[in-house]
């Protein structure tokens, strides 16, 4: 059984209601944009390891804000949940949330939101997964030329993304970066509008030229004004693998991206949990990565071969 409570605080209250059935745990899962491509992969591969197992799965969606997610993990508690998945929040703006389900021992497992304060376990850290995207990227360039930068900071694996960007730069003083962090609802329309802004003073033939997303969706905002303007003189690298970002590689209208198992990823935490209970103060926290898989156009249709599943989520 499955119940979603989206977006706002109220739809959340709304949900409290709700109980797992009788002899089945409750596992409440909170994610930061719960229609997001990559979300949704992790979710479903989180309900099928929770039917597996016999859990009840609630899922909210926090749209982007911390302080509704601290609000869903705090209400998950007064339902009574038995574990709580936070995607992609930083431990460090759940602190109300952890501490809630610290005083009532509910244990909290992240998708990208590090190991700290009293996390679990987590996985799908965000610089692993973007390293072999952003290598490709600065080969590509040759250490010369300009990246448009599609941040977004709320989310941890964001955020250590542009880490991982920041320090690999660090060996290219050649390469200029411009940076501009998106919204969550609305990554595809400012992708779209800050690569406009930026195409207007990057005029083709001048010098190599890069587009970055620290997610796919924001950059695949920027393929659609390049693809109004005829722009293709510019390279276009997101990070996790969505459908969309395999499609505009097949087509040859994004550079590379990194495909990440979301699915195995909400899989594989689910069936955590019941050994992080068992253990209870004895637990020690832990990562548990699923490596990425650079996908390039290639190497697009072997990939497509041997994970024919991934084109169609």
């Amino acid at each position: 059984m499955r119940i979603i409570a989206v977006a706002a605080i109220a739809a959340t209250v709304a949900a409290t209601g709700a109980h797992a059935q009788d002899g089945e745990k409750l596992l409440g899962i909170v994610s930061i944009a719960a229609t997001e491509a990559n979300n949704m992969r992790y979710i479903s591969g989180a309900e099928a390891a929770a039917k597996e197992l016999g859990w009840t799965v609630s899922v909210v969606d926090a749209a982007g804000s911390a302080d509704q997610a601290n609000s869903a993990i705090q209400n998950f508690v007064g339902r009574g949940a038995d574990a709580v998945i936070d995607m992609v929040f930083p431990y460090s703006s759940i602190g109300a949330g952890l501490r809630a389900a610290a005083d009532a021992g509910i244990p909290v497992v992240t998708w990208g939101g590090g190991l700290g304060s009293t996390v679990a376990s987590t996985n799908g850290s965000g610089a692993p997964i973007a390293a072999p995207v952003i290598e490709k990227m600065l080969a590509d360039l040759g250490g010369t030329g300009s990246i448009l930068a599609l941040t977004y900071r709320t989310g941890e694996v964001c955020r250590d993304r542009e880490t991982l960007l920041d320090e690999q730069l660090e060996n290219h003083p050649d390469i200029t970066v411009t940076k501009n962090e998106v919204r969550i609802p609305g990554y595809f329309e400012d992708g779209a509008q800050y690569a406009n802004a930026w195409l207007a003073s990057h005029p083709p033939g001048d010098e190599k030229l890069a587009i970055w997303g620290c997610w796919d969706d924001p950059a695949i905002g920027a393929i659609g004004s390049l693809r109004q303007q005829g722009r293709t003189d510019v390279m276009v690298y997101g990070v996790n693998g969505n459908a969309q970002a395999l499609e505009n590689i097949k087509r040859g209208h994004m550079t590379a991206t990194a495909w990440e198992d979301s699915y195995a990823e909400g899989s594989d935490m689910v069936k955590r949990l019941d050994e992080i209970i068992a253990a209870g103060d004895s637990w020690e926290p832990k990562a548990a990565e699923v490596p990425a898989v650079l996908v390039t156009q290639d190497n697009i249709d072997a990939f497509l071969k041997e994970h024919p599943d991934a084109y169609g989520n």
